[in-house]
């Protein structure tokens, strides 16, 4: 189905915590508009839904019937996620205070992943004390370089250390 990467995002995104599924809403609105959405029911449903809870449903119908993926990495998701969060820190767009409430959400739905646990607690350190805000830093750097070459979670974690993730967090 064209256009399914666009919805299998949205969807991630909301897995992981980040994202309502207005997007996914919009991109069952662009195929009726385009009369893109055959004899499929569900696309036509969640044109219609106006929450996140109408349109969840529909979404994983589509997603699990339409996914050439049998599973959706969710790690690589965050883990991308991350590096464009890191890209619009270092532009001035965001801020640990902001950056916090979005790794608060994916820390906890992914279940508080190893990988996460110092960046996101020197992220909410450096919120209040200005000497966490270097380690802060570094382990953004060092997290975001790791997920910026890795295609899979296995990738990842092949190169990540939490020893250094430590000495980073102590530093």
């Amino acid at each position: 189905m064209e256009y399914l990467a666009r919805l299998q995002q949205s969807y991630s995104m909301h897995k992981i915590g980040v994202s309502d599924l207005s997007d996914g809403i919009d991109w069952a609105m662009d195929r009726l508009r385009l009369d893109q959405e055959g004899d499929d029911l569900d696309i036509v449903l969640l044109a219609g839904a106006a929450t996140t809870e109408e349109a969840l449903p529909y979404v994983e119908a589509i997603v699990a019937r339409y996914s050439v993926q049998s599973e959706i990495d969710y790690h690589l998701v965050a883990g991308k996620y991350l590096v464009e969060l890191h890209q619009r820190y270092l532009a001035g767009f965001e801020c640990a205070n902001t950056l916090k409430e979005k790794f608060d959400k994916i820390y906890q739905a992914l279940g508080y992943p190893d990988w996460m646990v110092m960046l996101s607690r020197n992220c909410e350190y450096a919120t209040d004390i200005s000497a966490f805000l270097h380690p802060f830093e570094q382990e953004f750097k060092y997290i975001a370089g790791l997920w910026y070459r890795a295609s899979s979670i296995s990738d990842f974690e092949s190169v990540y250390s939490r020893e250094v993730s430590n000495r980073i967090g102590f530093n």
